[in-house]
């Protein structure tokens, strides 16, 4: 702990030599490594004790959700590019073929290690608190029966067994879907002598089911659909023996390729390339780890495999459908406290929202901070005959979300609503085109951006006339317009009136629902046209302040770290002696540490209760010391997305976003410390060592109690 203390107190003096600006391959991490050393700092928090059970659990989850995506996506590109040759080094080096050799080795180790916490250290926890998931050879005579009746009346039926032979070819089963292989002994009506079928589980079913409990038995008990499936293979199999039976699942390229340089209409072309996803190339496959090794070698050839993307496991192939068993639970002494996110006064909703902002800028933190303001401006929008217009950008917002209900309510009353829809966020394509068109039905103007860019930037703005003049109001975010999200993921919300802010809003919304030449602005960042720039010149900044002999800090917290540029200007100011620390969760491409290049350079990641999400810079020379962001520190945010990075002008608020990243800064509970070799160790596992999010949770909000 003292290391980490001595650099973020005193950083070193410059030298006199000149400052080195070309650096090779060795000062940084390769990107997919350090993505996966992400996922397993979350697969760590399964082993935490400090989290209650179920949560610990829910971890374990999480860990199986974020290696579907790793695969879907970050392999699938990898493997895209040694197949067409166009492998692309990153800037460490390493190719993309090797790249996938290490990840290989990363992979199965994590797997392996995933399914020893499940089986060795959670399920028995689990079991000392009356949950049990129960194992085929461990049903009593009475749950077979209950179990027996299940699958007849809700399985039997819906279930289609197909036979691998000639006139039945291997079939084309759809991405991340549930399946068993089944070896068979003898023949049937039509006298085939077929040796294997594949029984697909229907994804109408639940993968968990709880067994009924009564008066003597007061267990939480579960059985899995695969054990069911199995236990009764060989009913979709009359006269004929089943003799194996192997849960199998398959993994496929989801990133969708969108044209976008020949494409007529967006939308047509993303719903047209969302039925293609369920169905791209294979790119892993996962075995229960007793299936044979000729079964194994079969499925490998039909999928175009190698044994370096076979995965074997020691239970469930789809780990994270056990997200279901908490919504059958209640045991809220083994979760997480529930807890009330502060709420200041003049922003509950029976204040006039536009008269308080009016009145000054608010900045909330959620989900310490109550989401519900930002529900409350917009609906008091849509309901004021003052307000002329509503402009908003939407990216994520979830299933029925209430901010497209207010939305669709505002323009049924005549407001002048217009929404930045981006069809192409990865995985909510569908959603999105779903609420487009609810949009569109209930008269708002709906366009989705600029071809080529994602819109990731989080705005609002509202045009309210008062006293004959039109006055804006804004909200601008580093997260998305997610009411859930906001409960689980951290991110700071701003609501403002100030007029240079609002005017630079409406200018990017001119850019994103009109054309024309890039508008100046007066104190908003956007990407792709001047973020880079504006945070190049201010790591400048800091860079003259130190040469000069002035105290000078920076201070980055974000999700990921990758931009080349933006790294080696971070290289050159820990040479020149400017403090800097980053609190990157995810993925960190900066080596830290390094003698004569990054010694002055903290990186620390916190995995906790809590998604971190929000961006935030802190300046400490420039002029407007403290910014927050929609974008990461990454190439796409910086260079093919539209975002944007706002100052925190009132000195009030920036003094408390300079605290906030102070106490993450401080954190001895959650952090991981990223070393020059580019490793990552937690600082300290004391049981009473408390959280910064705890620490932010008591603070503000007074009814978070541990039971």
């Amino acid at each position: 702990m003292s290391d980490k203390k001595q650099t973020q107190t005193e950083a070193s003096s410059p030298s006199e030599d000149k400052l080195i600006t070309e650096f090779d391959n060795n000062c940084f991490i390769n990107r997919e490594v350090s993505h996966m050393l992400f996922n397993a700092r979350v697969l760590e928090q399964s082993l935490d004790q400090r989290h209650p059970l179920l949560e610990r659990l829910k971890f374990l989850l999480i860990f199986s959700s974020n290696m579907d995506e790793f695969f879907e996506v970050r392999i699938a590109k990898l493997k895209r590019q040694v197949l067409f040759g166009r492998e692309i080094f990153g800037p460490d080096g390493l190719s993309p073929r090797a790249t996938l050799r290490k990840l290989s080795e990363m992979c199965h180790a994590y797997v392996q290690k995933q399914y020893q916490i499940l089986n060795d250290v959670l399920l028995p926890q689990l079991e000392k608190e009356d949950i049990y998931f129960i194992k085929r050879e461990d049903w009593t005579k009475p749950q077979k029966e209950w179990i027996k009746g299940y699958f007849e009346k809700e399985v039997a039926p819906i279930i289609s067994p197909i036979a691998l032979d000639p006139s039945h070819p291997f079939p084309k089963l759809v991405n991340k879907s549930l399946n068993f292989i089944v070896t068979l002994k003898g023949k049937d009506a039509f006298g085939r002598e077929s040796r294997m079928a594949i029984v697909p589980a229907p994804r109408s079913l639940p993968r968990l089911i709880k067994l009924p409990s009564d008066d003597e038995n007061t267990r939480d008990e579960f059985v899995f659909l695969s054990a069911i499936i199995h236990e009764y293979v060989s009913h979709f199999f009359h006269g004929m023996k089943a003799t194996g039976c192997y849960q199998f699942r398959v993994t496929r390229n989801s990133d969708l390729d969108v044209n976008e340089e020949e494409m007529e209409d967006i939308a047509a072309e993303v719903k047209g390339k969302l039925l293609n996803r369920r169905y791209g190339n294979a790119v892993r496959l996962e075995v229960v780890e007793n299936c044979p090794q000729h079964i194994k070698d079969f499925l490998l050839e039909k999928y175009e495999l190698t044994e370096k993307d076979l995965y074997e496991t020691n239970g469930p192939v789809n780990l994270q459908r056990m997200f279901s068993v908490f919504g059958m639970l209640e045991k809220p002494q083994l979760e997480y406290p529930e807890f009330s996110p502060e709420l200041p006064s003049s922003l509950d909703s029976t204040s006039n929202l536009f008269d308080s902002i009016k009145a000054q800028d608010y900045l909330l933190l959620h989900p310490y901070s109550s989401f519900n303001p930002v529900l409350d401006l917009l609906r008091q929008a849509a309901n004021d005959p003052n307000v002329m217009s509503i402009k908003q950008t939407l990216y994520r917002v979830g299933h029925d979300s209430e901010i497209v209900n207010i939305l669709v309510e505002a323009a049924r009353r005549g407001k002048e609503v217009t929404v930045v829809v981006e069809l192409r966020a990865r995985f909510d394509e569908q959603e999105n085109l779903w609420l487009a068109s609810r949009l569109q039905e209930a008269g708002a103007v709906v366009c989705y951006g600029v071809v080529g860019y994602k819109t990731h930037a989080k705005m609002m703005m509202i045009l309210r006339k008062e006293d004959g003049e039109y006055c804006r109001y804004i909200h601008l975010g580093t997260g998305n317009y997610h009411a859930r999200n906001a409960r689980l993921y951290t991110d700071y919300s701003l609501f403002s009136a100030d007029k240079n802010l609002c005017e630079d809003v409406h200018n990017i919304f001119q850019q994103l629902t009109g054309m024309g030449k890039t508008l100046p602005m007066n104190s908003v960042f956007n990407a792709p046209f001047t973020l880079k720039k504006k945070i190049l010149r201010l790591i400048d900044g800091e860079i003259e302040a130190a040469k000069s002999g002035k105290s000078a800090r920076i201070i980055f917290k974000a999700n990921s770290i990758t931009e080349k540029e933006v790294i080696k200007r971070l290289y050159i100011a820990s040479q020149a002696g400017v403090k800097i620390d980053l609190i990157i969760r995810g993925i960190c491409v900066l080596r830290p540490g390094m003698p004569g290049i990054s010694e002055n350079i903290t990186v620390q990641s916190i995995i906790g209760r809590f998604l971190e999400h929000t961006r935030a810079f802190y300046f400490e020379n420039a002029e407007n010391k403290v910014y927050a962001s929609s974008a990461d520190l990454m190439d796409r945010n910086l260079k093919n997305r539209v975002e944007v990075c706002f100052p925190i002008l009132s000195p009030k608020l920036r003094d408390r976003v300079i605290n906030d990243l102070m106490m993450f800064i401080e954190d001895e509970g959650q952090s991981w410390i990223l070393d020059q070799h580019g490793d990552y160790r937690l600082i300290t596992d004391k049981p009473n060592q408390k959280f910064v999010q705890q620490i932010l949770l008591d603070k503000h909000c007074e009814t978070a109690k541990a039971e």
